[in-house]
């Protein structure tokens, strides 16, 4: 069995983990999985989320527990921002929009993680930060 490939958009906040969180708590508002009334926080402490994330998960940003510096490299159940010079690779003016974005991954000019990681990056419109793109690929 393999993971399942996924991406979704959330809100652009300055603080970029302040942005995470958001983006999880309004997909977690859409579907608690079966796991009402509790905060990622306290889902990710819990042993059965652990196990339902490790034998199917979500496929979506609340696979992840953390989102960690982009120098450190994917790590398995964390989202990590792309380098600057990972984005100039796909967006040389390094101000990626949706549609770069869209095009990067279709023609996988942009990859998506291992199994059991994620990604994001700040997306732009106008020049100016608009939203975060994730994506990852599930644990199994």
């Amino acid at each position: 069995m393999g993971g399942n490939e996924w991406t979704a958009t959330g809100p652009y906040q300055r603080d970029p983990v302040a942005a995470f969180r958001q983006a999880q708590g309004q997909e977690l508002a859409k579907d608690d999985h079966g796991f009402p009334g509790r905060s990622i926080v306290d889902l990710w402490e819990d042993d059965d989320w652990r196990e339902y994330i490790l034998t199917g998960g979500t496929c979506s940003v609340l696979d992840f527990y953390a989102l960690i510096a982009p120098e450190t490299g994917d790590r398995f159940a964390m989202v990590r921002p792309l380098t600057d010079d990972e984005v100039r690779s796909w967006a040389p003016e390094g101000r990626p929009t949706r549609a770069q974005w869209d095009a990067a991954l279709r023609t996988e000019t942009l990859s998506f993680p291992g199994r059991g990681s994620g990604r994001c990056t700040i997306l732009y419109r106008d020049g100016e930060p608009a939203e975060v793109a994730y994506w990852g690929c599930s644990a199994d």
